[in-house]
């Protein structure tokens, strides 16, 4: 790790509602795995194992 990082700690990743843990980001339906969020250049929710990626908003089409 490099100088002044600091490893993701679990309050970023789950909250708590109703007295149940939750899940933050959505599970990739292709494979299950859980999905990044990525704003630039365009929204997106993208799955490192199987490569699957969604689009937010209006498409250009």
């Amino acid at each position: 790790m490099a100088k002044g990082e600091q490893k993701a700690s679990a309050r970023l990743y789950y909250e708590i509602v109703d007295g149940k843990i939750k899940l933050k980001n959505k599970k990739c339906p292709k494979c299950g795995s859980v999905m990044a969020h990525h704003m630039k250049p365009r929204e997106r929710w993208s799955c490192g194992r199987c490569g699957y990626t969604e689009f937010a908003g209006k498409s250009k089409a």
